[in-house]
């Protein structure tokens, strides 16, 4: 996994990074796991007026990399905007939890193997008014979990799509959140005005020690808030509550989501850890399928991360958490 910071506008983070990378002979575009073909041009180009809207830093960010790759900056907006609403897409668990004084928010990223080594862990600092954070990241310029500077933590798990529109993807969406709101209410809010390309699921948590699970695609959108009724919330890469079942779509290769989903759902009525051990435990797999993907197959956990909101502290393993350990991330913005 790569460890990058960026600082300045979005624009000039873009330029610097994509110059950097093709000045040692590195080229973004060809280390696409797809074709870039005509249909995912266009999809973008419908999508580009509501970044424009609801997003226009990464339009500047985008740019920028474009032009310090020497590239057209469309090709990179037809990349990265059909993310998550034209296949691959990321296989992932999350879920958070209160317990005592303290909230933790803890999520596996599970892809292909062949790209570990483009895997990245980015900080950013903004000389503008967005907010900085620390987030991971398969791809590049989207976020699929991160925390930022007031100590929202958000995390994400794609859904196979069953309805496609016009909008924002899972990747952009939280970390638009996560540069533009503060904590679970804000960025449940910026989700309802959002517009929604994709189909995901969304588990927030922040400092103040609220959680929530979201689940949406372009047509509906569900939350459920970690409270004295719930305990905790938890996600895979399928809708579970109940008002977005209808849009489960069946007979696909979800790597395993639904072992996945009942390994958490069981674990919760058996634990008795300290809070930290036991995420720890239910992403490494100790009770039950979670990671342990045979990765002869290509597939793996790539990484895991524990967001403790309310103690201010990132734990990350890079690799497998059966295998690997948790560091605490020590950085700061």
């Amino acid at each position: 996994m790569y460890h990058l910071r960026f600082q300045g506008t979005h624009y000039d983070i873009g330029l610097r990074w994509g110059t950097r990378l093709f000045g040692h002979g590195k080229l973004l575009l060809e280390n696409v796991p797809f074709p870039i073909t005509e249909e995912r041009i266009e999809f973008a180009k419908k999508c580009r007026s509501y970044y424009e809207e609801w997003y226009p830093e990464i339009l500047e960010e985008i740019r920028g990399i474009a032009e310090g790759q020497k590239e057209e900056g469309a090709l990179f907006e037809a990349v990265l905007f059909g993310m998550y609403c034209m296949m691959p897409e990321q296989k992932c668990s999350c879920f958070a939890f209160r317990e005592g004084e303290h909230v933790l928010l803890a999520r596996n990223s599970d892809f292909l193997t062949e790209l570990e080594r483009l895997y990245m862990n980015c900080m950013y600092r903004f000389s503008g008014a967005s907010y900085g954070f620390s987030g991971n990241t398969t791809a590049f310029a989207e976020m699929e979990d991160g925390v930022n500077e007031y100590g929202l933590a958000v995390g994400l798990t794609s859904v196979y799509p069953s309805v496609l529109g016009y909008g924002m993807n899972a990747g952009m969406l939280l970390r638009c959140g996560l540069e533009k709101c503060r904590n679970v209410e804000e960025f449940v809010q910026f989700l309802e005005k959002a517009p929604i390309a994709s189909s995901q699921t969304f588990t927030a948590a922040d400092r103040s020690g609220e959680a929530a699970l979201i689940e949406c695609n372009p047509e509906k959108m569900e939350v459920c808030s970690v409270d004295e009724k719930n305990h905790f919330v938890s996600a895979v890469n399928a809708f579970n509550l109940p008002g977005m079942r209808k849009y489960r779509a069946e007979g696909i290769d979800d790597w395993r989501a639904g072992e996945r989903y009942e390994t958490i759902q069981a674990a919760f009525a058996r634990h008795k850890q300290e809070p930290f051990a036991f995420a720890a435990d239910v992403l490494g797999g100790k009770y039950g399928f979670m990671c342990q993907y045979d990765r002869k197959t290509g597939k793996d956990t790539v990484w895991s991360v524990i967001y403790d909101v309310t103690g201010g502290k990132i734990y990350r393993c890079e690799g497998n958490p059966s295998r690997k350990r948790f560091l605490e991330d020590k950085r700061i913005f």
